[in-house]
């Protein structure tokens, strides 16, 4: 298979694991280029996501890395076997490749989990209200680039439909709700919209009152990917420079941990619903 020029985020994860799975077994790239037969760059290739691997391959180096987590084999052959071109590479070449690794990773994960401070969650705005935001970045964008990124935005809400919706948990801070993008009436339609969406059953939203005070990852945009598998799981923190993704054992657990002070914080769902319905009053 010829080698990638721009791994995404999901590919560059698979070569990640294979390389946690060699290194706990106390194997070289060598052992791993004899065992399948190629040259030992290729195994660099391959752990960097820049090179595709066949799950047959898959299998053998796990058999002969002495991994005996089936389900995280398995889970990983699931990736490797996956080449189909997903609705987000249509927007390739025009924006950012760290927002087609988000689509991807929402599109792949288990359960989604976000927490936001000051815009309301990607997955849950309407047209208006995203193109405000869009809107108002300095330097400005082209109105075209605008439109590209309202679009790539609302096309990652097709998790949301079919026959196995995505199961979500929003975490939305009151400074969230009452930010005014795009002046009254978008918020006002923003809001009246995630009250719509939060009666679903496989999506839960929770608010964070400003009156309970300091919470952990004041300062980030946080989204928590559930993987098929617990090693899978993924953080996605939003920067000025783009998004950045987080794999780590320990930084995946730190903001798992973030997400679940909010869980038992928080407004319950149904209370959240009313407070959301009270600030759409004050409009």
């Amino acid at each position: 298979m010829p080698p990638r020029t721009t791994p995404t985020e999901r590919q560059k994860r698979l070569g990640t694991e294979l390389r946690k799975m060699r290194l706990a077994a106390g194997r070289s790239t060598d052992y791993a280029a004899r065992l399948l037969g190629i040259d030992r760059t290729k195994i660099s290739n391959i752990e960097s996501g820049v090179r595709a691997i066949t799950p047959d391959r898959l299998r053998t180096l796990a058999c002969n890395y002495a991994c005996t987590d089936a389900r995280y084999v398995e889970a990983l052959v699931d990736m490797a076997a996956d080449r189909k071109r997903g609705w987000w590479e249509q927007f390739r070449g025009t924006l950012a490749a760290g927002l087609l690794d988000i689509a991807e990773l929402e599109w792949h994960a288990v359960r989604v989990r976000t927490s936001q401070v000051m815009h309301l969650p990607g997955l849950l705005q309407t047209e208006e209200y995203a193109r405000a935001i869009f809107g108002s970045v300095i330097p400005p964008m082209p109105r075209l680039e605008v439109e590209l990124h309202v679009a790539h935005r609302m096309q990652r809400q097709q998790v949301f439909e079919g026959d196995s919706p995505l199961d979500y948990v929003g975490y939305i801070h009151e400074a969230a709700l009452r930010m005014q993008f795009g002046g009254r009436k978008v918020t006002l339609e923003q809001l009246n919209h995630l009250v719509l969406m939060s009666e679903r059953h496989h999506l839960e939203l929770r608010v964070l009152p400003v009156e309970t005070g300091a919470f952990p990852g004041a300062g980030h945009a946080t989204l928590y990917a559930e993987g098929p598998v617990p090693q899978l799981d993924c953080v996605q923190l939003d920067s000025a420079g783009g998004p950045c993704f987080e794999y780590a054992e320990a930084q995946v657990a730190r903001y798992g941990a973030h997400l679940d002070w909010m869980e038992r914080n928080a407004l319950d769902p149904v209370r959240s619903r009313d407070f959301i319905h009270h600030i759409t009053r004050d409009l």
